[in-house]
């Protein structure tokens, strides 16, 4: 998540122990003996929505506040310490920062999988990874978490849920407010949608390499685009991947490379030549030539994430002490927007594995 530019705490060490734990992943009452193990993650702070919750439903309004301020003393020093509205300006930049974050989530395909307060930072940074998921085939009710029967925190929801938690923040804050800045917070949270959705246009937008001009119809450009990659399964990372491999010609001919298999999926669709009669246009206003066009897009659009099943891959390997695909996962992950010749071989640019078809996690996975 890092290297993808997404806001995140970091792996810091991975210990392995000898000594055996009794499991039972799934929940299921199938219980399984492990290796035990333990990941030390680092974060410029820990606390979360759900921190400044408990406080406020446990009347602890004194302790509320001092959390408040050392928060805002700590990390976010645009704000006044001494400012009276320096709690509401809080909850500002929380909102704000919030509908980046999953926009960034939706823009390289990730599903948390468990998005409740408690797992979500004042901070606006990707913490508690759980039972998470890169989507693999386009689908907005994609759910990693195979306890997540009700779809509660599938991909296509992250955005409800984040308006949801901020709405439990203001709830939290309201106690310290007055009622001049109840009215204000609530304002700014009215917003939310706008920020996202505004944020959401202009990631798709440089996934596309349409970042530079404003147009109307760009919205259209990309709904369309993900309505046909719904309708056809199409694989979300390499769709866009591929996208900035073609050629405008290519593309104008519908003449697909075979390599390109999440595009030439894409391209079974009986609307795909009318996406592309919009598209090419559009990038001829922009006057940016294909070698322009394919670099600035390479640049956004990954060609590995860590798809369920490459983790799945290493960890069998690693139960037998043959720590040799962890280590190429973490040197390819790394670098996700180039080619890496070990990392074709394994197929991680290729189509999943018939295997790896519904792998999902738990929280204890």
């Amino acid at each position: 998540m890092h290297h993808l530019g997404v806001p995140t705490s970091r792996a810091a060490s991975l210990i392995v122990s000898k000594e055996p734990v009794w499991r039972d992943p799934f929940y299921n009452g199938s219980v399984q003996k492990e290796r035990g193990a333990v990941v030390l993650r680092l974060a410029r702070s820990w606390f979360r929505i759900g921190s400044l919750e408990i406080l406020t439903r446990s009347r602890e309004l004194d302790l509320l506040r001092k959390v408040l301020d050392f928060v805002i003393e700590e990390h976010f020093t645009t704000i006044q310490t001494d400012d009276l509205d320096k709690y509401v300006a809080l909850f500002s930049t929380v909102v704000n920062e919030t509908a980046h974050l999953i926009a960034q989530w939706m823009s390289v395909g990730f599903a948390h999988g468990v998005g409740n307060t408690d797992n979500f930072s004042l901070l606006s940074i990707t913490i508690d990874y759980g039972p998470f998921g890169f989507m693999e085939a386009y689908n907005p009710n994609f759910v990693p978490n195979t306890s997540d029967d009700e779809g509660r925190y599938s991909i296509g929801a992250q955005a409800n849920m984040g308006l949801f938690n901020l709405e439990k923040l203001l709830e939290a804050l309201y106690p310290v407010l007055n009622p001049n800045q109840q009215s204000w917070a609530k304002h700014i949270l009215k917003g939310f949608p706008q920020i996202y959705q505004k944020r959401f246009q202009e990631l798709f937008k440089a996934k596309l390499s349409l970042e530079r001009e404003e147009e109307s119809d760009d919205g259209y450009l990309i709904a369309f685009l993900l309505k046909i990659m719904e309708d056809t399964g199409a694989d979300f990372s390499m769709t866009f991947r591929h996208l900035s491999e073609v050629s405008a010609q290519q593309l104008h001919s519908r003449s697909i490379p075979e390599a390109m298999w999440a595009l030439q999926d894409l391209s079974d669709h009986e609307y795909f030549s009318e996406w592309v009669n919009i598209y090419l246009p559009r990038l001829q206003r922009a006057h940016r030539s294909d070698e322009v066009r394919q670099h600035q897009m390479r640049g956004v659009n990954p060609r590995y994430v860590l798809r369920n099943w490459m983790a799945e891959s290493a960890i069998r390997k690693a139960e037998k002490d043959d720590f040799s695909e962890v280590r190429l996962l973490q040197d390819v992950l790394s670098r996700p927007y180039v080619e890496h010749p070990q990392a074709e071989e394994r197929g991680y640019a290729s189509p999943p594995p018939h295997w790896a078809k519904g792998l999902k996690v738990s929280c204890s996975s």
